[in-house]
């Protein structure tokens, strides 16, 4: 079977790679999407080493902003039993983020919807807020720094923000970490493969 060198094994987590026959499959059911959540991101790994250092509380209630194929959140689901919700502005990413859920036996919840308009009562209803590589245009800076500050006052216990160190990013760490009292930190991963970036981290680290 050719499949299997189209596979990773990540955290505890099976991965298709584009080049699986389901991806080509459902890029052509789906369409290719459109704001990069067209491939498995290399900082993926950082948000899961992190939380695997630091956990969420068992069946936190997670919002994957940005989710793309949505590994972060199920790593969240699979490893803490957390109820996982995946938002994204482009819904043709959702069919590989139940794709992926499935493959791993667990499920997510989806949500179409654009940073700006998610409300304080929306993230009212999660415990922890979690982004992986979804800083990287400047227009992005505001829009997460704002939705990160609503998500503090509406008692999100943790936003963990994770990039590969985009300027973006970095302005918008460096702004939380001033204004909210966030943690800014580089972090790197050796295995199971290697990576580096940053992370930002607001809020309480138990929750």
């Amino acid at each position: 079977m050719p499949t299997a060198s189209h596979t990773r094994k990540l955290f505890g987590l099976t991965v298709r790679q584009n080049a699986h026959p389901d991806m080509r499959r459902l890029r052509r059911e789906a369409g290719e999407p459109s704001l990069h959540g067209n491939k498995f991101w290399k900082s993926s790994c950082l948000t899961m080493d992190y939380l695997k250092k630091h956990p969420l509380k068992t069946g936190a209630r997670v919002l994957d902003l940005g989710c793309g194929w949505g590994l972060g959140g199920i790593f969240c689901a699979k490893q803490f039993d957390a109820r996982v919700t995946g938002l994204d502005a482009d819904p043709s990413v959702f069919p590989f983020v139940h794709y992926h859920a499935e493959l791993n036996g667990v499920s997510v919840d989806t949500w179409r919807c654009r940073y700006e308009r998610v409300t304080a009562d929306d993230l009212s209803r999660f415990d922890a807020v979690i982004g992986t590589d979804i800083c990287f245009w400047d227009k992005l800076e505001s829009p997460l720094y704002n939705l990160t500050r609503r998500a503090l006052k509406a008692g999100v216990g943790r936003v963990v923000l994770v990039d590969p160190g985009r300027s973006p990013f970095r302005r918008l760490a460096e702004r939380a970490e001033e204004k909210l009292g966030a943690d800014y930190q580089e972090w790197t991963v050796n295995r199971p493969m290697k990576a580096t970036g940053c992370l930002m981290i607001a809020g309480e680290t138990g929750a």
